[in-house]
This record gives structure tokens, C-alpha cells and sequence, in this order.
């Protein structure tokens, strides 16, 4: 296992209301997953961030934090990344199961020659995409991966 790492698993969007809710936009499978974590961000600490609701149907829940009482405060929040510790996240069930953020660092290889490593994951609605240290962004689809050498084959 790689260095215990930050994973980034929401971004607050905009206030919500007048009461200091706001809207978080998640990374998760499913927006629910959010409150069962202990979400951290810049200067937001996990016993202060509270699950208020799912926004139905969309990737967006509503939240509050502990002493944010009006939507001015909440406004100052807009584009604060949330995070969890790779440690919170649940154990893997099978073998050849992985997250993408161990595949962080990995070699990415393309007719038997590193192409780059990558340093990212992005995904813009069309499928996963791996972003390269050298700006290339390569299409997950189909990707062959091999934990035990750190390396992402793809055709």
C-alpha cells in the first residue's frame, strides 16, 4: 500500500438558503456515502461538517458546518475541495479490486513503452480519463492495470 494519502471527495458549490447550508457537489458513487465519512477541507474539520440531505436525482447533497449560521458565511465557502483519509476508506473485497487514487504514480505503457505516469484521474461525463505527467490524457476504458509493477497498460 501506498503513503496514506488525502482523497478528494467533494467540492462546496454554493450557498443554500439563508440558514449557512450550501451545496456540496461529490465524488462518491453515491452523494449518500458523504455522511458516513469524516470530511476535512481548508479550515473545515470532520466533527464540524454535517450531512443535512441528498438533492434527488443529481451529485449534490446539502451540508452545514458547526458556526456557519447565515448564507454570507456560507458564501465564503464556495470551492472549498472535502477530503477524507485514504485510510477512512473501506477495505477491498476482492483481489484485483483497487481505487484510482493508488493508481497515483503508476507508469501508464502503450505497445510496450511508458507513455507517462500518471497524476490524475478526470472525468468529464464520457468515462474516466488518466492525466499524464506530460499533459497527455488517456481514456481508462479498457485499461489493463498490474498492482504488483505499478503499471497501466492501455491500447
Amino acid at each position: 500500500m501506498k503513503e496514506t494519502k488525502k482523497i478528494l471527495v467533494g467540492k462546496i458549490v454554493a450557498p443554500q438558503g439563508i440558514r449557512g447550508e450550501f451545496r456540496v457537489q461529490t465524488f462518491t458513487t453515491k452523494p449518500i456515502d458523504l455522511q458516513n465519512l469524516s470530511v476535512f477541507g481548508d479550515g473545515i474539520v470532520a466533527k464540524d461538517f454535517h450531512f443535512v440531505r441528498p438533492v434527488p436525482n443529481t451529485n449534490v447533497i446539502i451540508a452545514q458546518i458547526d458556526g456557519v449560521n447565515d448564507r454570507n458565511a456560507a458564501e465564503t465557502l464556495r470551492g472549498t475541495e472535502l477530503f477524507i483519509s485514504r485510510d477512512d476508506l473501506p477495505e477491498l473485497k476482492r483481489d484485483g479490486e483497487y481505487y484510482q487514487s493508488d493508481l497515483i504514480g503508476f507508469s501508464v505503457v502503450r505497445n510496450g513503452k511508458e507513455i507517462g505516469k500518471i497524476v490524475c484521474f478526470q472525468n468529464f461525463g464520457a468515462g474516466d480519463i488518466m492525466e499524464l505527467d506530460n499533459g497527455d490524457m488517456i481514456s481508462f476504458r479498457g485499461a489493463n492495470v498490474d498492482i504488483e509493477r505499478d503499471v497501466v497498460t492501455v491500447e
